[in-house]
């Protein structure tokens, strides 16, 4: 073993989609808060996205929770030292299989990165665009992988890809497989790795439902464990849908009877696939809650997982004279 797997499965989770320097301070949070599995194991799902709290993609935290109870029940808190096993843990793809097998335990394995993503095609100057080149790249990278010290490997192709053959501004002559590489040979080698036009990201709309009583406390509900923001709190709301809806608020969706007013303005947030954008509208009540729902005050919404879009709505609001 080369390394303690439960910190790299961490630190693989929470850099899938983010950046290094938005992770470190996450990942020594939750080292301190939860140094081994099973403490993870033992914390309640709430607790683990409330400290997930702006990484994004929250689905990787649920995952996380899920997997860390897996390992812990199924696996007697161990990790399986096998690619195909790790496979089958919740949150475990491919690449986070691949890169836990080769860097914790010295199996030969090929986790494909972004960064060996683009030292792979440009060192064979693969045209295919992506994602179809992505099964040429992988088996372009397990012909390189040596049979000892994969994980080692691993880690200086990504280094490589992070510093000399970075996206923009390679630093070819600087590079120690310049004299192998097709697209350094060529005057362009940035192009690569070729990219399918991107797609327009549509926008979706929604009415939030900002519902106060006359102590201040505002009226919370759980999203429901899978999709988007699975788990998390947020301020009750309509579908997000395709088409804006009128002013007035669509019958079913309201969590109270209340008359609702419209607020001015509007909160535009970015997911990955489609922005979003969200009317709220306020109402005073009163009375018992359904289920699902539960009060909080302003001062302590830090205290609850709310994830940014929700955020961003409370701001809105209490910002507004």
């Amino acid at each position: 073993m080369t390394a303690d797997p439960y910190r790299v499965w961490l630190s693989e989770i929470m850099l899938q989609q983010t950046t290094v320097a938005t992770v470190k301070t996450y990942y020594g949070n939750f080292l301190a808060k939860w140094p081994e599995i099973e403490k993870l194991a033992a914390a309640e799902l709430d607790e683990v996205l409330h400290a997930w709290q702006g990484l994004g993609y929250y689905s990787r935290a649920r995952n996380l929770h899920k997997c860390a109870r897996e390992i812990v029940a199924a696996h007697d808190g161990r990790f399986p030292a096998d690619e195909q096993c790790l496979r089958k843990l919740a949150g475990i793809g491919p690449y986070t299989a691949a890169a836990i097998a080769a860097i914790a335990f010295g199996l030969k394995a090929t986790p494909v990165d972004g960064n060996i993503e683009r030292v792979t095609a440009r060192l064979h100057a693969i045209n295919d665009p992506l994602p179809g080149a992505k099964k040429d790249i992988k088996s372009f990278a397990e012909a390189m992988t040596p049979d000892h010290r994969a994980g080692d490997f691993a880690q200086a192709l990504m280094d490589l890809g992070a510093t000399v053959c970075k996206p923009k501004h390679a630093d070819c002559p600087n590079c120690p497989l310049g004299a192998a590489c097709r697209a350094g040979a060529g005057d362009n080698p940035e192009r690569f790795p070729v990219k399918a036009p991107k797609k327009a990201r549509p926008t979706r709309y929604g009415i939030v439902f900002w519902a106060e009583r006359d102590d201040g406390a505002v009226l919370l509900r759980r999203r429901a464990e899978e999709g988007l923001l699975g788990g998390m709190a947020e301020f009750p709301s309509t579908d997000w849908v395709e088409t804006p809806w009128a002013e007035k608020p669509p019958d079913g969706f309201a969590p109270v009877e209340a008359d609702w007013f419209p607020m001015p303005g509007a909160i535009v947030h970015i997911f990955t696939h489609f922005r979003l954008e969200l009317g709220v509208v306020r109402a005073r009540v009163e009375g018992a809650l359904g289920s699902n729902l539960d009060w909080c005050h302003p001062d302590s919404f830090d205290a609850r997982a709310l994830p940014t879009v929700m955020k961003k709505v409370a701001r809105h609001v209490l910002d507004t004279p």
